[in-house]
């Protein structure tokens, strides 16, 4: 039976100092610890005379922490890119006396919340200005094998360590695999491809090019009850979308579906008009009305592409250059986080840098968009300009060569795509399952070993 002896954490760290003096012309390497164990690195160089607090060197291999940011997980041991940098005395560094622990395995010790747990105690002051307290730290109490015994713990340690960076590299692996399976779905679906038996048991489905006719018809027919503009904003005046060149199929496509513009499939329009909100009920919280903007539309793919959030609102008083979309319109944004997509999950205005889609017969014909948007995302980035603020115009998605499938196959693709992304958002939730498991396995060792 394994023997265990109860310690202090004084017992075993020491504090040292290395004050050094400053030459002024002389350039110093500062270090900073970054919070969550993620390690010590470089802050800054400042030569001497730009240094007013007292300074110690530091060497390759010391243990290190944040008085501060300790109990966050702010320590480690300097790397050797940082031999002789320099700290202030809100960093401390130790020597580590092997006759009570291995040194490894207090290192090994340290990369867990065990020990963030150990520097939390040993913490306190008032918000904002909590940290380490010397007395308290050191003299916080734990159980320790004896030094035989420390090794087989060590080994222990390491051989867990050395599974879990196995799991981990399998995970990553994973989530990529999966993320080419959810990309190769929808490659399958707007080729046609997925529903090739489909199309098998249906041959007298209606021709696409006849379902084009209908949008155009229904578009015509809103343009005369001037219910919607002739030319939309940003586009030329009596510019008609031309035909499909030969050269712009990028893929062979079932024969009763047809190549077309993207702008053919309904009306694409800037979140920005000249219209006030004319739909008075459905006025937001307190009389005001969201205001989505491109991040709120990257960020519906965490949460299956319904947009849940807003940046801000607005009362009717701001939105004089605005105007209120529906619940359930496909957005899509064409400037700094480009050719992101998202379903509306309430009624909201959003700026000139989000696309909103109107379908004018089915609305599934908008998830079907999503689908092409999605696949097309980094050839539709390649219209954007190098410059800092990446943008595209509504001229381009318009312009968009796109495979059109008749509306009743459309609808078989949407349920198809549906519910195979669901058995994927399954297989997620297993690897996230895993992942957490393996996040567990350290901490119940230790638990395990130390919880006494």
């Amino acid at each position: 039976m394994t023997e265990w002896k109860k310690h202090k954490i004084g017992d075993f760290l020491t504090r040292i100092r290395r004050p050094i003096k400053l030459e002024l012309v002389k350039e110093y390497k500062l270090v900073t610890i970054k919070m969550h164990h993620k390690g010590i690195v470089q802050r800054c160089t400042k030569k001497g005379s730009e240094i007013k607090s007292n300074m110690n060197t530091v060497h390759t291999g010391d243990f290190i922490l944040s008085g501060i940011d300790a109990r966050n997980g702010a320590f480690g041991i300097i790397p050797s890119e940082l031999d002789g940098a320099i700290v202030t005395n809100d960093f401390w560094f130790f020597e580590v006396d092997e006759s009570v622990i291995n040194k490894q395995l207090f290192l090994e010790l340290t990369q867990t919340s065990w020990f963030d747990e150990i520097c939390k105690k040993g913490s306190s002051g008032v918000t904002r200005r909590i940290r380490l307290q010397k007395d308290k730290f050191f003299n916080q109490e734990i159980l320790l094998p004896l030094k035989e015994d420390q090794k087989i713990l060590l080994n222990r340690i390491s051989t867990i360590k050395k599974e879990r960076m196995e799991l981990s590299t399998e995970i990553t692996r994973q989530k990529e695999l999966l993320k080419k399976l959810r990309q190769s779905i929808l490659q399958e679906a707007i080729h046609g491809k997925l529903t090739t038996e489909w199309r098998e048991q249906n041959p007298n489905v209606e021709p696409a090019s006849e379902l084009l006719e209908k949008i155009k018809t229904g578009k015509e027919k809103l343009i005369k009850e001037k219910k919607i503009k002739k030319t939309p904003a940003g586009r030329q005046a009596g510019k008609l979308l031309p035909p499909i060149k030969p050269e712009e199929i990028l893929f062979e496509i079932p024969k009763i579906w047809q190549w077309c513009r993207l702008g053919n499939a309904g009306l694409f329009e800037r979140g920005k008009s000249k219209h006030r909100p004319r739909n008075e009920e459905s006025l937001f919280t307190n009389g005001t009305y969201p205001f989505v903007q491109t991040g709120d539309v990257a960020r519906s793919k965490s949460s299956n592409f319904r947009i849940e959030t807003f940046s801000k609102s607005y009362n009717e008083k701001g939105l004089c250059q605005s105007r209120l979309w529906p619940k359930n319109t496909l957005c899509i944004t064409i400037a700094a986080n480009i050719a992101e997509t998202g379903f509306l999950d309430f009624d909201a205005c959003f700026p000139d840098s989000v696309v909103g889609f109107t379908s004018f017969l089915d609305n599934i014909t908008s998830f079907y968009v999503r689908y092409f948007i999605d696949v097309s995302k980094k050839d539709i980035e390649k219209f954007a300009p190098a410059t800092a603020q990446k943008n595209i115009n509504l001229g381009i998605i318009d312009s968009l060569a796109f495979p059109f499938p008749p509306l009743s196959e459309q609808k078989e693709i949407v349920s198809r795509v549906e519910k195979l992304m669901s058995y994927c958002d399954e297989l997620e939730e297993q690897i996230s399952k895993t992942e957490k498991y393996s996040e567990q396995i350290m901490q119940t060792v230790l638990k395990e070993a130390f919880e006494r």
